[in-house]
């Protein structure tokens, strides 16, 4: 007979369940149950009589509810490395699930952590933090729309504002969750009654679903950061989402793609153990934001369901070949090649302005420089100095991909993929006559490159030969050919490149740059693109979430037995497609290509730039491309003298870049969820 003590701790469901479904533990806050990490995980148990869970050989069955017909159970008290989860019932036998638990402050599977780190937990109103770690305690407040359409401080959630605004037939009130994790500061959103959220109850107001976003920038890190990707905003909280992010994902305050994954998963596990299981994520946030959404979604799929990258890049690399062309552009026509017209160094350059690779130079060059971009937070004293200090850090944003790339220990700088040996600068140019045989010559003899200092140097950059494996390896080149492959894609292209944004750097190419890498691992139908002018930004990016809403509940209800790819495609809504706003209440559908055309490509036309214009193959999948011997038959009818072919061979020594071929080191990424 059973003692009263052993019949609390047995969690009995109802008889009227006859046949319960096999016995199960499923990890919920973390797909992956050796990733868990916070000392917790939610887990899941079919609902059968009598079930018993243990923990580590803890009962832990009364943290259990049924939801349903399952159970669901926040299991804490984990320790720090494997730990075993057992659900057993009579009759029925027993199901374990073997849980690997992380510190709260990380690593997870980025690798070993940055250092010297500093702490900006004052930024967020949290107490100061120590380094670095830089942990603070948690702190929830609350905010409330007014009527005015702006978001307020509300001390305590029970009152009522003369101007308090109400959405969804309750009072417009958000609980603001700030805290730490992996080292940053996260931030969750999400409309409340005043009770506190439960994994058990779904929160009044709240839909289910989880909107994370993503900051933009690249840079070296060596700080928390002081800014998330943004949570108080009334285009997701007005509709129930919930909304979440931390400082590292945002690329200015750390240029790892592979961090920011680490960051967006522990903090979708705490909120997944604070508020419920999540219906699906969609990821939202513009430039250094995209590329997060882009490579995460690639790299580590399952954080992200849906994502709507805008303004967007494919990943940190191969942004930095045209970033380093114009820096040395610029220095070439201020000095030999001032000569060029403007007409001309806008043919060199392929931009729809020449004053883009102005503002490239301007806002980023630095970033791949030894100190030009270190943080405020850095001593001086402790930075790097051939001379003074060369064991000092460094302040380049590739030391963030140092758990990837690998250091150069002659050097102590990061490998680097950075190459333009054997680029053609100017290669459509020439062709089509816009400018000479012997501007092209000197623009090739005289351009050069930057040394791993980041300095500019008579000779063309040369990758380093281990950086360009590994890239490819470790997919911190996004070639989208593996999670890409099954993800929704509305790539939100706010059109910069129009007159009176033409010296902005988010130039509209590149999401035909990524289109043409999925399009190329047979996924290009997952992607759609839809342009606007900026003042018909706000109205697309409530279409698009709506799009993508309906686009991953109809993927989630759908119960047929296709692939996982098939599904994507199958089940985007009849009226989602390319197309573009020619204005707030009128929406063209068509299809957008590289080079522009119908009605979308007039209003909108996308330009090249250095690399395309150079001969790059529209997916600029070479890091560094292949060589062959300069031959000037591949020029006719352009024709050189005896001077200037004598010239340009000596600029190209070992050849110039034969585009046709695989980049040098180009190889198969070793697969998803890689761990360092």
């Amino acid at each position: 007979m059973l003692t009263a003590a052993c019949a609390a701790s047995l969690l009995t469901v109802p008889a009227a369940v006859a046949a319960p479904p096999r016995l199960t533990v499923e990890s919920v806050s973390n797909p992956h149950p050796d990733l868990v990490s916070g000392g917790q995980v939610l887990v899941r148990v079919p609902a059968a009589r009598d079930v018993r869970v243990t923990a580590n050989g803890r009962d832990v069955t009364g943290e259990f509810k049924q939801t349903g017909d399952t159970l669901l159970g926040l299991v804490g008290g984990l320790r720090d490395g494997t730990n075993e989860i057992v659900a057993s019932a009579p009759g029925r036998g027993r199901a374990s699930l073997r849980v690997t638990n992380h510190p709260i402050t990380g690593p997870v599977f980025s690798g070993r952590q940055q250092e010297p780190f500093y702490c900006e937990t004052q930024a967020y109103g949290l107490p100061a933090a120590t380094p670095p770690l830089c942990s603070a305690p948690t702190q929830v407040s609350y905010q409330y729309r007014t009527t005015g359409g702006q978001f307020r401080p509300l001390a305590d959630p029970a009152s009522r504002p003369a101007d308090l605004a109400s959405v969804n037939g309750m009072p417009y009130i958000v609980r603001v969750e700030r805290g730490t994790i992996d080292r940053a500061v996260y931030e969750i959103a999400a409309l409340t009654d005043g009770t506190a959220p439960s994994p058990f109850t779904v929160e009044r107001g709240w839909n289910e679903r989880l909107v994370y976003t993503f900051g933009g920038g690249c840079n070296s890190g060596f700080h928390q950061g002081a800014s998330t990707g943004g949570v108080l905003n009334d285009l997701f909280l007005s509709q129930g989402y919930a909304v979440a992010s931390s400082s590292l994902n945002v690329l200015d305050n750390n240029c790892s793609p592979i961090i920011s994954a680490e960051a967006a998963m522990m903090v979708k596990e705490h909120f997944t153990e604070t508020y419920g299981p999540v219906r699906h994520t969609i990821g939202w946030g513009g430039s250094g934001g995209a590329i997060q959404q882009y490579d995460i979604a690639e790299n580590y799929p399952g954080i992200l369901d849906g994502i709507i990258p805008g303004i967007s890049y494919p990943d940190p690399l191969s942004t930095a070949g045209p970033v380093s062309d114009c820096r040395l552009l610029n220095r070439y026509f201020a000095g030999a090649g001032s000569s060029f017209t403007p007409e001309q160094r806008l043919a060199v350059a392929g931009f729809h302005t020449y004053s883009t690779c102005v503002s490239w130079e301007q806002t980023f060059a630095n970033r791949a420089t030894a100190t030009g971009s270190c943080t405020p937070l850095l001593p001086v004293s402790e930075r790097w100095d051939p001379v003074s200090n060369p064991d000092g850090v460094i302040c380049n944003s590739n030391e963030q991909l140092v758990n990837q790339l690998g250091r150069d220990p002659r050097t102590g700088f990061v490998r680097s993929t950075l190459d333009n040996t054997g680029v053609q600068y100017g290669l459509s140019a020439l062709r089509a006559g816009q400018i000479s045989a012997a501007q092209f010559v000197d623009l090739n003899a005289s351009i050069g490159g930057l040394d791993y200092t980041g300095a500019p140097v008579p000779a063309r950059s040369a990758a380093d030969p281990k950086a360009l494996s590994a890239a490819y390896r470790s997919g911190v080149f996004n070639s989208a050919s593996l999670g890409l492959r099954t993800t929704p894609i509305i790539d939100q292209r706010t059109d910069l490149d129009l007159a009176g944004f033409g010296a902005d750097i988010h130039t509209t190419e590149w999401s035909f740059v990524m289109r043409e890498r999925l399009r190329r691992s047979g996924a290009a139908d997952n992607q759609v693109i839809i342009a606007s002018r900026p003042a018909d930004a706000a109205v697309a990016a409530a279409y698009e979430l709506d799009a993508m809403d309906r686009w991953l509940t109809a993927i989630g209800n759908d119960r047929s037995g296709r692939g996982a790819q098939q599904k994507v495609v199958a089940n985007r809504p009849a009226d989602l497609g390319d197309g573009c706003y020619v204005s707030a209440t009128e929406r063209v559908r068509e299809r957008l290509t590289y080079p522009s055309s119908g009605r979308c490509g007039a209003l909108f036309p996308v330009a090249a730039n250095t690399r395309l214009v150079a001969g790059s193959g529209l997916a600029m999948d070479a890091l560094k491309c292949r060589l062959k011997p300069v031959d000037f038959r591949d020029y006719l009818p352009v024709t050189f003298t005896r001077e200037e072919q004598q010239r340009l061979r000596a600029a190209f020594p070992d050849g110039v870049c034969d585009w046709s071929k695989p980049g040098v080191g180009a190889r198969t990424p070793a697969g998803v969820w890689q761990r360092y």
